[in-house]
């Protein structure tokens, strides 16, 4: 009996926008379970072609599955409808979408249980915007709202005091933005350590141990370069920190209510006067489940069915370090089709049969061989782990090295800043 059996072989239906929960749900078969995946969109419909069965109704599946996937928001309805049915379900919930997708919404939730955060501005109309900055000079950042803020490259931080380069932007690209960002917040800029904070939950407790993370969302090393979403990502695990009890925690009522079950995740900016929240991920992030795999010790699909069932226990997981690096092709992280034509299809060569730390990104199998799919150029995500920073790193890029696509770019850094932002936040009382 594989792991995967321990407690049982089930039945996992996974139901995506687009492409993305692929990894999971290879993991969960590679357990030993069944899986299907629905994918809405018209562009992947050949991700994870020879790696998963593929359904063209999800809902025609339900009564089949024992645990129903949703890996993004915007199914928090059917997500509560199925629950009241009696069907176990990972992720969604209707306050938990409006969370993520309501900047403004998520930040007045936060101030109402007494988390910190940092004066922001909702705005509809780029002019009323410019008008604002030029009255209330400042730096600041500009946050996409809606559907927009999945156009990760749109956000941008601003580098003037005066917020002149910020006006400078939406005077020449507000005609071009408008049809695109009908909504989007100015945020007051926060110095400091950009660093996430999350936990599973099972719809009425956090499960421990919690999350620590530390994205790396630039393209280039030394975080040049536009937004991707992310490029790869440092993490551990750790006992409940100040980090958690002034952020997360304070929400488990709310999600409690809610009915929230899966992974929530806090994104903040930490310095020495405080913490101050920048946005919620209530779904499963990616690539930080892949990476999050490799510290989880536990059979994900148990992890995941005990989550929908409602149990309280403790996630087993590794000490140390676990490290992720996103290995792309162009356009990513743009969207240009005609570039893109000539990467589809192309073989991800491995130079030894050695796929440990390799994790799903836009990818299928053809007559044995990897191959770029989809329409994103995000391909893979290789992983390492090891007691300390340098070991994880040392182990994920020596598995990169394992691995070659015709101009294939990942960033090299991943994890460096680790010691001189790990040393300020223990500085400041945030980490024990």
């Amino acid at each position: 009996m594989n792991a995967g059996n321990v407690f049982g072989k089930k039945k996992f239906l996974f139901v995506s926008w687009e492409s993305l929960s692929g990894d999971v749900a290879w993991q969960l078969k590679k357990e030993g379970h069944e899986v299907k995946c629905y994918i809405k969109a018209e562009e992947d419909k050949d991700v994870y072609d020879g790696f998963l069965e593929k359904v063209d109704d999800w809902k025609k599946w339900v009564d089949w599955a024992d645990c129903i996937f949703f890996d993004d928001i915007w199914f928090g309805k059917e997500a509560e409808e199925l629950r009241k049915r009696g069907k176990l379900v990972f992720g969604g919930s209707v306050y938990t979408d409006k969370l993520e997708d309501d900047r403004e919404f998520g930040q007045q939730e936060m101030q109402s249980v007494g988390i910190n955060t940092l004066p922001r501005w909702k705005f509809t109309n780029f002019d009323e915007a410019i008008e604002f900055i030029k009255k209330n000079p400042d730096r600041y950042v500009f946050k996409p709202a809606g559907r927009a803020q999945n156009e990760k490259e749109l956000l941008f931080v601003g580098n003037e005091d005066d917020g002149s380069d910020v006006v400078g932007i939406f005077e020449r690209s507000k005609k071009a933005w408008s049809n695109k960002i009908k909504t989007f917040q100015l945020q007051k800029f926060a110095s400091g350590v950009e660093v996430a904070v999350g936990a599973f939950f099972n719809g009425k407790e956090f499960i421990y141990p919690i999350n620590i993370n530390f994205e790396h969302k630039r393209m280039f090393p030394g975080d040049l370069g536009p937004q991707t979403g992310e490029m790869g990502t440092l993490m551990y695990f750790s006992e409940p920190n100040a980090l958690f009890d002034m952020t997360l925690q304070r929400m488990k009522p709310k999600l409690a209510k809610s009915g929230y079950v899966g992974y929530v995740d806090i994104n903040c900016i930490a310095n020495a006067k405080g913490i101050y929240p920048l946005e919620f991920t209530c779904r499963t992030g990616y690539p930080h489940i892949s990476i999050a795999m490799e510290g989880i010790s536990m059979p994900i699909g148990e992890l995941i069915f005990r989550l929908a069932s409602g149990e309280n226990f403790d996630l087993k997981t590794k000490k140390g370090f676990q490290v992720g690096v996103v290995l792309a092709v162009p356009p990513f992280p743009f969207d240009d089709q005609k570039v893109f034509a000539m990467y589809k299809d192309s073989t991800i060569y491995f130079k030894k049969p050695n796929f440990d730390g390799v994790h799903l990104g836009d990818v299928k199998t053809e007559d044995g061989d990897w191959k770029v799919a989809g329409a994103s150029g995000y391909v893979l995500v290789i992983t390492g782990s090891g007691t300390t920073v340098e070991e994880a790193r040392k182990q994920a890029y020596s598995r990169v090295q394992n691995i070659f696509m015709p101009n294939m770019f990942y960033r090299t850094d991943i994890g460096t800043k680790w010691y001189g932002e790990s040393d300020k936040l223990q500085t400041w009382g945030y980490m024990y």
